[in-house]
């Protein structure tokens, strides 16, 4: 960085990382007012230190309501201390989740300003979040016909329904997240030995690579026939569809797929908490119930923890009947 990079306002760094400027807004005021090392390492532990795109909104998101609650306190940059963490995390709004990855953000953001030499200790690394743990996630579950359902339910004589089938496709066959999909391209569908293959660019950068189901190559290759697109190995596999409904150039962003989630399953007559994690929950659960073992669904899935992938496991959730009829009293 030279002389004159040194000297430019704090505005002109974010404005340089414009996704990060979108992100951050303006730097709180007890970071400005602690002046311009403090502000140039706040912006520095988005620009910098984060890399995922989502977990830097989220962490910007939550930083900025513990700083605005200092604010409205008068609560400058070097009187925060332990116990004004924990009294911000005790009168959170959120649920115990939301706090807990405010208050890691909090403590993330301090580490990286004492390592930075802008305060001598962290004071939220004492503070303990609220106690959360969870054996059963919430995302809603299709079942094996209601998701064969939804998937015979695109018109397949638009490239619109076939680009929509095949990124569905994906995701309930690979158990894929909706920004790995979203994120490959064309020559992340490949071929090894007799086999076609999915890799997909995970979280933290790394790369997982899970064969093709046949039905999801059905399914994508179909598509990319339509699209003409199989031979642009580094472009977007799956692409935005344009005013004209013809196929574009730029990947869709995860909430546009939701969007045409939302969309495809109201048509479908399908229940209206389907969302992009749902088709990772039915992949996993329909593939338990048919005899397969968590730790290949943690496989396919790319889980680093088997309880991870049982969070999506829904086969043990109905209580029947018979089981309640087993109350004899």
């Amino acid at each position: 960085m030279d002389a004159s990079t040194r000297k430019q306002p704090i505005t002109d760094l974010v404005n340089r990382q414009s996704h990060s400027a979108l992100l951050l807004g303006m730097v709180p005021f007890p970071v400005r007012q602690a002046g311009e090392p403090a502000a140039r390492r706040f912006v520095e532990f988005f620009t910098a230190n984060i890399r995922n795109p989502n977990t830097r909104q989220a962490y910007a998101r939550a930083v900025s309501h513990f700083f605005a609650w200092c604010e409205a306190r008068s609560i400058a940059l070097h009187e925060v201390e332990p116990m004004l963490v924990a009294a911000y995390i005790e009168q959170h709004p959120g649920s115990a989740p939301s706090k807990k990855q405010g208050l890691a953000a909090i403590r993330m953001l301090f580490d990286w300003l004492v390592v930075g030499q802008v305060l001598p200790m962290n004071p939220a690394s004492s503070v303990r979040g609220p106690k959360h743990v969870t054996k059963r996630g919430k995302t809603s579950v299709l079942e094996a016909d209601q998701a064969r359902q939804l998937l015979d339910s695109f018109d397949t004589r638009s490239i619109a329904g076939l680009r929509d089938r095949a990124l569905i496709g994906v995701m309930v066959y690979s158990f894929a997240r909706v920004s790995a999909v979203v994120g490959m391209n064309v020559g992340d569908y490949f071929q090894n030995g007799k086999r076609w293959w999915f890799r997909f660019h995970e979280k933290g950068g790394k790369v997982h690579e899970v064969p093709a189901h046949t039905k999801a190559q059905e399914y994508l290759d179909a598509y990319l026939t339509a699209a003409k697109i199989g031979d642009q190995t580094h472009t977007p596999l799956f692409r935005a569809i344009t005013r004209h409904r013809t196929i574009g150039s730029t990947r869709p962003h995860r909430t546009d797929v939701l969007q045409m989630i939302k969309r495809r399953v109201k048509a479908a007559g399908l229940p209206a908490s389907t969302c992009c994690h749902t088709f990772r929950a039915t992949g996993i659960t329909v593939f338990l119930q048919n005899g397969g073992t968590v730790e290949k669904a943690q496989q396919i899935a790319g889980h680093e923890s088997p309880r991870t992938t049982k969070l999506y496991d829904r086969t043990n959730e109905a209580i029947t009947i018979g089981e309640v009829d087993r109350i004899i009293i």
